[in-house]
């Protein structure tokens, strides 16, 4: 193994990617804007929209400029979207990209006007985070007239439950649609956790993220992704501790007998969360093997006392060994963490190994 990946690595499954995506554009049937936003979910973002070009993609999303910036830069020409709303100031930097801007606001849709580039309308339901609010629309009637966007979109707060939510979403959608001048071109709603659970799409395009990561939003979904990602790290040390002796910061853990102690060269500053130690669990030789006493810096220590271990062997914090495997969502409940916290959390100096797709 390249030295650059003994102490610890995020191996990402390409092909699963692929297979994920083409998954969901076919049950929504309409063609996809992959999220690839925070680093593609802390995966790479150059490397997974490379690969999802494979499926012809209408265009990709992204949250900054710089985000933005860095897929032109890897030679990617499809539309990229920038999703969270850019100061003016920004504006320059943008249209040298050929990034195109969500607004909602009157001064930030007639100064974008200016540059005669493409733009989309954000259209706040109901998240309160973003865009024009539905109800609002009159107030920016002329400047809509005048600087028409290619796109209206909004984005759903729930739509992985089965609760009217989506309903009144999609109502407030369409009475904003009808306010405007005219209809744009394309029409977006739906994220992932809405097309898993709801299926065709009744618009243009869908804005899939962590489905495309392999992890599933809510109960009962109608489709599921395939595993994308695994953490795996090296045990760098090992030792035997008498009944009594602790564990990490703050003796949190007490041994209740003579315990064997791995120690992994991974910790929260790679991403492996401190909330983790004395909750989580990872595989060694295909059984599993409990996180005890704070995870450090750097450091994870790992009970081995009933599991064959050796220095250098591989540990399983994400993905599968043998019949067992511990996925993205099982991690982020033992630390009662989100999936999406475990995913973007992972760290630029855990080096990512790229499988599944031949180049």
């Amino acid at each position: 193994m390249h030295s650059s990946i003994r102490r610890a690595w995020v191996e990402v499954d390409l092909g699963a990617l692929l297979r994920n995506g083409a998954a969901i554009a076919s049950h929504a049937g309409v063609n996809i804007v992959p999220m690839v936003k925070a680093d593609a979910y802390g995966l790479g973002a150059v490397a997974v929209a490379r690969t999802l070009e494979r499926l012809e993609p209408w265009g990709f999303g992204v949250a900054t400029t710089a985000e933005g910036e860095e897929l032109r830069h890897a030679g990617v020409e499809r539309p990229i979207v920038v999703f969270t709303p850019l100061l003016i100031g920004d504006f320059d930097a943008a249209e040298r990209a050929n990034l195109t801007p969500t607004l909602g606001m009157r001064e930030a849709i007639e100064r974008w006007g200016e540059t005669g580039r493409p733009w989309q309308l954000a259209i706040d339901t109901g998240m309160s985070r973003a865009g024009v609010q539905w109800d609002a629309i009159d107030g920016l009637r002329d400047a809509i007239a005048a600087h028409p966007p290619e796109a209206a979109f909004t984005h759903f707060h729930s739509a992985e439950r089965g609760d009217e939510t989506r309903d009144v979403q999609e109502e407030r959608f369409e009475k904003a649609l009808a306010r405007l001048p005219a209809r744009p071109r394309l029409i977006h709603a739906e994220n992932g956790a809405a097309v898993e659970h709801h299926g065709q799409s009744k618009w243009d395009l869908c804005r899939p993220g962590i489905f495309l990561y392999g992890v599933s939003s809510g109960n009962d979904p109608q489709i599921r992704p395939e595993p994308v990602v695994s953490v795996r790290a090296r045990v760098i040390d090992l030792r035997t501790i008498a009944a009594g002796e602790t564990v990490s910061y703050g003796g949190t853990y007490r041994a209740p007998s003579r315990r064997r102690i791995a120690t992994l060269g991974i910790g929260y500053a790679d991403g492996y969360r401190r909330v983790l130690g004395n909750r989580a669990s990872v595989l060694l030789h295909g059984r599993r093997a409990r996180v005890v006493g704070v995870v450090t810096m750097d450091m994870t220590m790992v009970d081995v006392t009933d599991v064959q271990c050796e220095i250098g062997d591989m540990v399983t914090l994400i993905g599968a060994d043998g019949a067992d495997r511990i996925d993205v969502a099982d991690l982020a409940e033992m630390g009662a963490l989100s999936p999406y916290e475990i995913l973007t959390g992972l760290r630029g100096r855990l080096p990512r190994r790229y499988v599944g797709v031949d180049e």
